[in-house]
C-alpha cells in the first residue's frame, strides 16, 4: 500500500494505517530526538510524545506527501519543549553507538558532536537536517517554514562556527 493511501486511511481514523506510517519513520525520529537530548530514554519520551501529537492531529495534515516533513516538525517542537522544560545540558556519555564510520577516530567524533551541541538551536537544527537527515535546503526551508536564503545563511554560519570551534580545540 502506498504512503499516500495509508495517510488517507489514517486521516479517516484507521489506527493500523497510522501504525504502519510510524513504523516507516520511527528510526529517523529516534535518531533526530537523540541528537537533541543525547539520552536514549529522553529521546524515546520525545518520540512517544511526537507520535501521540501526530496521531491526534493527523486530520490536520493537508498534503499527504509531506507526512515525513510534518512529523519531523512535530518532533523538533517536542524536543525543544522537552529541553526547555528540563532546562539542563545533557552529557555525551552514549555517543559511541551513534556514528559507525571507522575512518574517523572517536576523539574527533566527540569533538564534532560536542561542537554541534554548542551551536545555537537554529544552527544546530539546520546541521542536523542537512547532514544527519540528508535533506535538501528546500526541504529544510519547508520544515522550518522560512525562506531558503535563511536556511543557507544559517547553514553557512553553523559550518563556520563549527570550523572555528574545532580549530580552537586543536590548538
Amino acid at each position: 500500500m502506498s504512503v499516500e493511501k495509508k495517510i488517507k486511511q489514517a486521516k479517516r481514523g484507521n489506527e493500523k494505517a497510522f501504525q504502519e506510517l510510524i513504523q516507516d519513520e520511527k528510526n529517523k525520529l529516534f535518531r533526530m530526538a537523540y541528537l537533541y537530548v543525547k539520552n536514549e530514554d529522553d529521546a524515546l519520551d520525545i518520540v512517544h510524545d511526537t507520535i501521540y501529537k501526530a496521531f491526534i492531529s493527523i486530520k490536520k495534515l493537508k498534503e499527504p506527501q509531506y507526512f515525513s516533513t510534518w512529523i519531523s516538525r512535530i518532533l523538533i517542537n517536542s524536543a525543544l519543549d522537552f529541553i526547555k522544560k528540563n532546562s539542563r545540558i545533557t552529557p555525551y556519555s552514549d555517543v559511541d553507538g551513534f556514528h559507525k564510520d571507522q575512518s574517523i577516530r572517536i576523539e574527533e567524533k566527540l569533538d564534532l558532536v560536542e561542537a554541534i551541541e554548542r551551536l545555537e538551536v537554529q544552527y544546530k537544527t539546520v546541521i542536523i537536517f542537512r547532514y544527519y537527515k540528508d535533506l535538501s535546503i528546500k526541504q529544510i526551508a519547508e520544515i522550518l517554514q522560512c525562506p531558503e536564503g535563511t536556511i543557507k545563511t544559517r547553514l553557512h554560519r553553523a559550518i563556520n562556527q563549527l570550523k572555528s570551534d574545532l580549530k580552537e580545540e586543536c590548538i
